[in-house]
């Protein structure tokens, strides 16, 4: 059984954030939403659709304190399972300091109508993510730390690790961005995959009226044969439109 490793972020899970828009509801509190429409979903840059096409939205309430709640949807199919959506929840708190922005929250990626069956784990998990970004125009440097005492699968403590850069181009303010990262497992066995590198290198396209559109390449390094014969860990360019509010 191949495993979900899933941002948001808020990120969680979209091939590759727009920048964000926000509706004013007054008292300190806005709102900004995402709807996008994917070649592929990857979680950490396995494949949570089995490489077929995802509708995923999101939806982020926040206060000018820095605190703020949020939410995503997408569709998933993981191997020989009846698991056929994802939605987390999220709550979190964000604050930037002149060109620093930190930003710490808890994630509950939950799988409604998922049955176990036998031999079958409980998907759903819980995680923390501490997210830091520093902005030296026209470079960003952002790095992640995430941490499950019971990672998808019931596979024990899971650790993530991620650093990164995006630059915004004079041309058409198209972002290219890199990442790299690694996560580790505790039960391998049970999560179905070694610990693994992940890496990517994508473009950001603001289009008009809030719409964006990404391309990129996703990989890691694990094999075929350490994925239980399934294609979910190989490397692939995945393309996304996304229209945020």
């Amino acid at each position: 059984m191949l495993k979900k490793i899933v941002a948001i972020t808020l990120g969680l899970g979209l091939l590759a954030a727009p920048a964000m828009a926000q509706v004013d509801l007054g008292s300190g509190f806005s709102a900004t939403g995402t709807v996008t429409g994917t070649s592929d979903y990857v979680f950490r840059n396995i494949s949570q659709t089995r490489s077929r096409p995802a509708v995923q939205g999101s939806l982020e309430l926040s206060h000018e304190s820095g605190v703020y709640i949020g939410t995503f949807a997408s569709n998933v199919a993981f191997p020989n399972t009846d698991a056929r959506q994802e939605v987390d929840g999220i709550i979190g708190y964000r604050r930037t300091i002149d060109s620093f922005t930190f930003d710490i929250s808890g994630v509950y990626y939950g799988y409604p109508g998922y049955s176990e069956q036998p031999g079958q784990y409980q998907l759903a998990f819980g995680e923390a993510i501490l997210k830091l970004k520093y902005e030296l125009e026209p470079v960003t440097f952002v790095g992640t730390a995430a941490f499950s005492p019971d990672f998808f699968g019931s596979s024990g403590n899971g650790y993530w690790l991620e650093t990164g850069i995006d630059w915004k181009t004079p041309v058409l303010d198209i972002v290219l961005s890199g990442r790299i990262g690694y996560q580790w497992i505790e039960n391998n066995a049970r999560f179905g995959a070694p610990d693994y590198l992940a890496y990517s290198v994508y473009a950001t396209i603001p289009i008009h009226w809030g719409f964006s559109a990404a391309v990129g390449f996703y990989g890691t390094n694990i094999s075929q044969s350490e994925c239980g014969g399934l294609k979910v860990c190989d490397n692939r360019f995945i393309a996304s439109v996304s229209w945020t509010f």
